[in-house]
């Protein structure tokens, strides 16, 4: 059961005057990842990201457009599981159908950008979803790999480690990291720093 903090159930067409989103409710978007998502994997990935944009949106000034940022996060790979093959190209019908707007469309499609599709991350937001995506993917491959199987106790430096061995989660892109880091102007230190700090934030309860 996926459970909503408090402060998540804040209509997101409050947000602002320029998002009116469908969803009244965060988790009427998580009902939508699971219409397409069945797999525990891939749920546990979506709110993996949507709690680091929410922790990236009140680092960066953007506490207004929290929920926006999250629910960007949540389902930006609504498609993947069952349209892998076409991931990123799926998702505009997928969202379109259910009455999502162009702003928040464009910006999960851009997190395929150079990989799948051509739709370039141009909002600060997107690119942060750009760089992070696939690192926090990585960041929880490293964290299973722990006796504690936990973020909690994870420092930067083991987690350079496993950054430059690239045997270690191998599937998880360096290159596209690095990228959303020029992206945004940082260096990898602060992407990897922050990350890891944003999913401090948002780690569940081990079962």
């Amino acid at each position: 059961m996926y459970e909503m903090k408090p402060e998540y159930y804040i209509g997101i067409d409050m947000i602002d005057g320029e998002h009116k989103q469908l969803f009244k409710y965060a988790d009427e978007a998580y009902e939508l990842l699971k219409r397409y998502n069945k797999e525990e994997f891939h749920l546990h990935h979506g709110r993996m990201v949507e709690g680091t944009m929410r922790y990236f949106a009140k680092k960066l000034g953007y506490g207004d457009e929290e929920e926006f940022w999250g629910i960007v996060g949540l389902l930006h790979d609504i498609d993947f599981e069952m349209w892998p093959e076409e991931h990123c190209k799926k998702a505009p019908e997928l969202l379109r159908e259910a009455g999502v707007d162009e702003d928040m469309i464009h910006a999960i499609v851009s997190h395929g950008y150079g990989l799948c599709v051509d739709v370039e991350p141009e909002k600060e937001m997107e690119k942060v979803l750009f760089a992070c995506d696939e690192l926090t993917g990585l960041i929880g491959a490293a964290a299973l790999m722990r006796p504690s199987k936990s973020v909690q106790d994870m420092e930067l430096k083991s987690l350079k480690k496993k950054f430059k061995d690239k045997h270690f989660a191998a599937g998880c892109d360096r290159e596209v990291i690095k990228q959303g880091t020029e992206m945004l102007g940082w260096e990898l230190d602060e992407l990897l720093g922050e990350t890891l700090d944003a999913m401090k934030t948002c780690e569940e309860p081990a079962e």
